[in-house]
């Protein structure tokens, strides 16, 4: 067992404070009433701590919109009062609102198989009003054009494209997609779209994860034969290391396709991939741009969206989990991942609410905040409080 394993099982465990801080809608809102118009979203900061807006066929274009719907799940969870800071906006208006500049994308201009992220406001607009039919269409819409994507010879909906058509690119990220042809499913009777959900997965399962639990970023398929071609990374340190935020998607990908499917061998699998994540957090309980790169001869690199993305990827996991023990040390863990996490990213100067992000190390894109990272940060303390396991302040 890790020292920080062990760490958590004896700690009295906390969330931390800054998850409830009234800088929270103030900051959101703030980026909000600085969208540019015609509409940009927000993706990462410069090192200054200042978003950087990028067009909406951006992978990344759903995660403030959502965030708005977050905060507004935030204020019927706590009540909005000028000591949380949530009285200061209509927050599902402002959620309509920034949603509509992802409506035209639903013709697949761009965006590809990042759609499922696409939808992500929209799902969350259909369990407020079922009825809203922009964001009916919009779920179906997305849905079609992820499963056009799907090769039934491979078994899997392709990810990037790559300028030879026999090279059939999947990413481990993509399992955060396949909610969408659920709740399209759900929507049209189509039950062909949760077969592609379900082959996807466990083409996945079956490829993508190593015998101890981490994962391959990137699976390379012959898209003639389906056979595999070639396993690597692109965001990671090497294609033998584990890239930490592709180790979180997974988990979070494979414990909601067992909240969506029913099918233990999800549940198992994303047991084995939450347990490799946690021992292979580091003594400091930080998490890493990779578990695997080098501490020397320079620091390595936190990325704070990777531990708030596992963060809700164990809260999910402890929700669904059949073993009462299991259940108690992911929800722990889940907690402490935010805990130190915060304490070295919170940023009370910064337009987002975390530093430290590593968008693509790589790419020397780091110690940024992203907005993904930021939306999780929320996710994360709405899950708590939804589930007793924090307060509101």
């Amino acid at each position: 067992m890790s020292r920080y394993l062990s760490s958590v099982l004896v700690a009295l465990l906390l969330a931390p404070a800054e998850l409830f801080s009234p800088l929270v809608p103030q900051k959101v809102l703030s980026t909000f009433q600085s969208l540019p118009k015609p509409i940009q979203y927000p993706q990462w900061t410069d090192s200054a701590g200042k978003w950087q807006m990028f067009n909406p066929a951006t992978w990344t274009s759903g995660f403030f919109p959502v965030t708005l719907y977050a905060v507004n799940t935030r204020k019927n969870l706590c009540g909005a009062t000028a000591a949380n800071g949530l009285n200061v906006a209509d927050w599902l208006t402002l959620g309509r609102s920034a949603s509509t500049g992802l409506i035209g994308l639903t013709d697949g201009n761009g965006v590809g198989h990042d759609v499922g992220f696409l939808s992500f406001a929209f799902v969350e607009e259909l369990v407020i009003n079922p009825n809203n039919q922009t964001a009916i269409k919009a779920v179906n819409d997305f849905a079609r054009i992820l499963a056009r994507r799907y090769s039934s010879t491979v078994g899997c909906t392709r990810s990037w494209d790559a300028s030879d058509p026999t090279d059939f690119q999947v990413i481990i990220d993509n399992l955060m997609n396949l909610e969408v042809l659920y709740r399209s499913a759900d929507l049209t009777g189509n039950s062909t779209l949760r077969t592609i959900a379900n082959r996807h997965a466990d083409t996945t399962m079956a490829n993508h994860i190593r015998s101890d639990g981490s994962t391959w970023h990137v699976v390379e398929y012959n898209s003639t034969t389906g056979a595999v071609i070639k396993k690597r990374t692109a965001q990671g340190y090497s294609d033998s290391s584990t890239w930490s935020r592709g180790q979180a998607w997974a988990i979070y990908g494979f414990a909601n396709m067992y909240r969506l499917a029913g099918d233990s061998r999800y549940l198992e699998t994303a047991r084995r991939l939450a347990n490799y994540f946690i021992k292979s957090i580091p003594a400091d309980g930080i998490v890493p741009w990779d578990f695997n790169a080098p501490l020397t001869p320079s620091p390595r690199p936190a990325d704070s969206s990777a531990a708030t993305i596992a963060a809700n990827a164990l809260l999910l996991l402890s929700k669904h989990e059949t073993d009462p023990a299991n259940a108690k040390t992911y929800s722990d863990s889940a907690v402490q991942i935010l805990t130190n996490m915060t304490s070295l990213t919170w940023r009370p100067s910064w337009q987002s609410l975390l530093s430290n992000g590593t968008v693509n190390k790589p790419a020397n894109n780091q110690l940024t905040g992203t907005v993904y990272g930021d939306y999780y940060f929320i996710t994360a303390g709405n899950e708590l409080v939804a589930r007793g396991l924090a307060t509101c302040t």
